[in-house]
C-alpha cells in the first residue's frame, strides 16, 4: 500500500580505516578485513509503518538514526536485511543535500523533480507554491550558494513537500529555521496527515515527539530498543540519555547522591561564590522514583536534589533554587523559607541532604538550574550560590505562549445552538 515501509532484520556495518594508508592496502591485498576494524552503525532492526503514520525516531548521537534513515531512502545499502518502501519519499536529510550549488534556486527545482521522475508541467505548476512557501523572494534565481543556512533549508523543505510525495522524511533539517517557518511545517504536517501521507522524521526535541508523532522508535548503539507509544519512548530515552539501562529491573540499585551528582557535571557557564561557610555539592534532577534524569515532562512529579557540607556552624539556613530560561531570565523558583520550613542547626563536617519535590507547567525548552545556602541571622549571607549549575530541558505536550502552560480547556458555544463540536488540529 502506497506510504507503507518494511524493514527486516536490517543490519549495516562500516569499515573504520587508523589512516588512509590502511585504506589503500586494504584495497591491495586478498586479506579483507586485515587492515581495518567494523563499525555495527545498526543492528538487527526491524519495524512496519503503516500509511498515514507520523513516526518519531530518537536516540542519542551515533545510535544509527541518520544511517536508518538513509537506508530508507536508499542512499544507504545495508550490509543484510530486508527494505520495503512502498510509494514516492521526499527526503530533507542533510542541509544542502541534493541541491547544487552552482544552480540557481529555481534550477534546483527542476533538477530535484528530475531526479524524483516528475515531469516538468507538473512542477512548473507548483513553483509559484514552492516559491511562496519558501518564502525567499527573488533569490529564487540566485545560485544557492549564495543563500543562508536558513533561506536553504526553506527552499529544500517547500521543495520536498510539493513534489506530491507519499512518504516525508525529514533528519533535523528544520531546527536550522526561525520559528514562524517552523510553524509552517508542522501546520504542513498536519495537513499531510489528515491526506494520509506517511511522516518519519529524526528529532532531539522531545516536544516534537510527543507533540506530532503516533508513535516512537528508539535507538541506542545500533539497536532498536523500544517501539510504542511517544511517552514511554521519551521515559526511556531518559533513563538512556543519564546512562542508565533502559528497562529497570526489580534489583536495580537505587543511587546515592554522589551517584547522582556524577551524572550532572557542573557546567562552564556556572557562577559560585560565598563565604566559605557551607559548599553545595551533588546536585541532580530525579523522578518520583529516584532516578536521575535530564528532561522533565510538564505533567510529572520531579525532584531538585542536592547537598550542603557545613565547615562552620551555621543556624537556620536558607536551602533554596531557581530556573532561569535560556537568555538567564528567572522564571521561578522556592526556598525553605517561603515554604515555612525550619532548617535547624548545622555543625562543622554536618551535610544536609535536601529535596524539592514539584511539577512546574514550564513550555518547552532548555532551562537552568541555580542552587543557594543563604542566611538571614542577624544579616544577609550567602554560605554558597551557585548560578547555572547544569542546563536541563522541559517538555510539553502542547504548544504555548511564553514560560509557562497554563493548562487551559477551550470550548466554543452559538447562541440558540448545541455545542460546536471542535474536534482536534
Amino acid at each position: 500500500m502506497s506510504g507503507s515501509i518494511f524493514l527486516t532484520n536490517i543490519h549495516k556495518q562500516f569499515k573504520i580505516y587508523p589512516s588512509k594508508k590502511h585504506r589503500v592496502l586494504e584495497a591491495l591485498t586478498f586479506f579483507k578485513g586485515k587492515y581495518c576494524h567494523p563499525f555495527h552503525a545498526l543492528n538487527d532492526v526491524s519495524f512496519q509503518i503503516s500509511p498515514g503514520e507520523t513516526i518519531g525516531i530518537i536516540g542519542k548521537n551515533g545510535s544509527g538514526k541518520s544511517t536508518l534513515l538513509k537506508i530508507i531512502c536508499g542512499i544507504v545499502v545495508p550490509t543484510s536485511g530486508e527494505v520495503k518502501v512502498d510509494g514516492r519519499i521526499s527526503a530533507l536529510l542533510e542541509l544542502g543535500a541534493g541541491f547544487n550549488p552552482e544552480f540557481t534556486g529555481r534550477e534546483n527545482i527542476y533538477f530535484t523533480a528530475a531526479i524524483l521522475g516528475i515531469e516538468k508541467s507538473k512542477i512548473k505548476a507548483q513553483i509559484p507554491k514552492i516559491i511562496e512557501f519558501a518564502n525567499i523572494g527573488e533569490y529564487i534565481d540566485q545560485p544557492v550558494k549564495s543563500y543562508s543556512s536558513g533561506m536553504f533549508v526553506r527552499l529544500a523543505f517547500s521543495v520536498s513537500i510539493h513534489v506530491e510525495p507519499d512518504i516525508l522524511i525529514i533528519d533535523e533539517a528544520l531546527s536550522v529555521g526561525d520559528m514562524n517557518f517552523q510553524n509552517r511545517c508542522f501546520k504542513k504536517f498536519n495537513e499531510f496527515r489528515k491526506n494520509g501521507k506517511t511522516i518519519l522524521f529524526v528529532t532531539h526535541s522531545m516536544d516534537t515527539v510527543l507533540k506530532y508523532c503516533d508513535r516512537a522508535i528508539l535507538l541506542d548503539k545500533g539497536q532498536k530498543v523500544f517501539e510504542g507509544s511517544p511517552k514511554e519512548a521519551v521515559d526511556i530515552y531518559k533513563r538512556i540519555e543519564v546512562s542508565l539501562p533502559a528497562f529497570a529491573s526489580d534489583h536495580e540499585k537505587i543511587l546515592n547522591a554522589e551517584d547522582v551528582g556524577s551524572l550532572f557535571p557542573l557546567s562552564s557557564e556556572a557562577q559560585s561564590y560565598g563565604d566559605g561557610s557551607a559548599t553545595i555539592k551533588n546536585w541532580g534532577i530525579t523522578n518520583e522514583n529516584s532516578e536521575p534524569i535530564k528532561s522533565i515532562l510538564s505533567d510529572e512529579l520531579f525532584e531538585i536534589r542536592f547537598e550542603v557540607e557545613f565547615h562552620e556552624k551555621v543556624s537556620h539556613p536558607i536551602f533554596a533554587y531557581s530556573i532561569k530560561d535560556n537568555k538567564g531570565l528567572e522564571i521561578t523558583g522556592t526556598n525553605s523559607s517561603f515554604l515555612r520550613v525550619a532548617s535547624g542547626e548545622f555543625q562543622i563536617g554536618q551535610i544536609a541532604r535536601l529535596k524539592f519535590t514539584q511539577k512546574l507547567s514550564l513550555a518547552g525548552g532548555p532551562y537552568w538550574l541555580s542552587l543557594g545556602c543563604t542566611n538571614f541571622e542577624p544579616d544577609f549571607k550567602v554560605h554558597h550560590r551557585i548560578y547555572d549549575v547544569f542546563s536541563f530541558e522541559a517538555l510539553a505536550h502542547r504548544s504555548t505562549v511564553g514560560f509557562f502552560d497554563p493548562m487551559s480547556e477551550f470550548k466554543v458555544t452559538v447562541d440558540n445552538q448545541e455545542d460546536i463540536d471542535q474536534g482536534s488540529l
